[in-house]
């Protein structure tokens, strides 16, 4: 295996791994404010296809992405009433609204399989940065949607750890009563991060059907969601380790697709599992740390939150 062949898998694997990136983020936000969402993978098949039927029958991607940036946050609003307002569970919600979102998503698509793209995200190599040899070639010969990934991890680490809203979002996850106490609205805080994370959820789904596999297929999420879900774990709640774990996702996924085309005697359903076998274990080797209370963990993470409690 020669240099450019694995420059060429490592390339893919940063595209592959970017819808997932974007739901990870958006699962990080949520889950910093001390609400779990196990909607994502919903949310981002509702994303995939509203991007897709925007996109291509107005023939303007962008459109498309703001159709599933608004999608994926009226679903993931629905999930917040149903867990701050009625403080129902927070797994159950979830749950249904994968459920939902699956549903839905298949019924709206019913007449866009098939149906070729008229605008999608292409590849646009950053001047001079595209020149450099090796790392040119793995990140600045991107599509636009690549390079806003990764700022927007650079936004978030710094609105995180260094300004009084990131402060404010994470004492929302792990002393909400306190939050509450100083005079600040701890459900609007819930929301906002809740609708967020959910409005990230439809980027990534917007990426699929716009970028990755430019096209409308039933399912086309194969579980993605779920794998955003998982490396939040991973990610220990932090946007740059989210970034780390997506692309790591994506280059064992890129692997498994190069080895099939380099005709490798190893059987093709396999080399699809590879990536989810790699979220295993990766989640059980971060799972044995989170015991030694290293992890991060928003305190109050799953747990309703009522006044009258405090």
């Amino acid at each position: 295996m020669d240099l450019n062949y694995i420059i060429a898998i490592l390339a893919a694997g940063v595209v592959a791994g970017t819808p997932i990136l974007y739901a990870s983020l958006g699962e990080v936000i949520a889950e910093r404010s001390g609400i779990l969402n196990l909607g994502v993978e919903g949310m981002m098949l509702v994303g995939a296809v509203s991007a897709f039927y925007v996109g291509t029958y107005s023939d303007n991607k962008w459109l498309g992405l703001l159709v599933a940036l608004i999608a994926g946050g009226l679903m993931a609003l629905i999930h917040a009433v149903i867990t701050i307002v009625f403080r129902a569970s927070q797994v159950a919600s979830g749950l249904a609204l994968t459920i939902f979102g699956t549903g839905l998503s298949a019924y709206l698509g019913r007449g866009l399989v098939g149906i070729p793209p008229t605008s999608t995200f292409k590849a646009v190599a950053v001047p001079l940065f595209s020149q450099i040899p090796v790392i040119g070639d793995i990140f600045f010969k991107q599509d636009i949607m690549v390079y806003l990934s990764v700022i927007l991890v650079v936004i978030l680490w710094f609105v995180f750890y260094k300004t009084k809203i990131g402060l404010l979002l994470r004492a929302a996850g792990e002393n909400p009563s306190a939050v509450d106490a100083l005079g600040h609205n701890i459900f609007f805080v819930r929301y906002v991060a809740v609708i967020v994370g959910g409005m990230l959820a439809g980027a990534g789904g917007a990426y699929l059907s716009l970028a990755y596999s430019p096209s409308w297929i039933e399912n086309m999420s194969a579980g993605r969601g779920w794998i955003a879900v998982a490396l939040v774990i991973f990610a220990v709640w932090d946007p740059a380790r989210a970034l780390l774990g997506a692309w790591l996702f994506g280059i064992i996924a890129s692997l498994g697709l190069h080895l099939q085309a380099l005709g490798v005697m190893i059987p093709s359903n396999f080399l699809q599992m590879l990536p989810y076998v790699f979220t295993f274990v990766v989640l059980v080797f971060t799972t044995r740390e989170t015991k030694n209370r290293r992890s991060g963990t928003p305190a109050a993470l799953g747990i309703p939150y009522s006044r009258e409690e405090r």
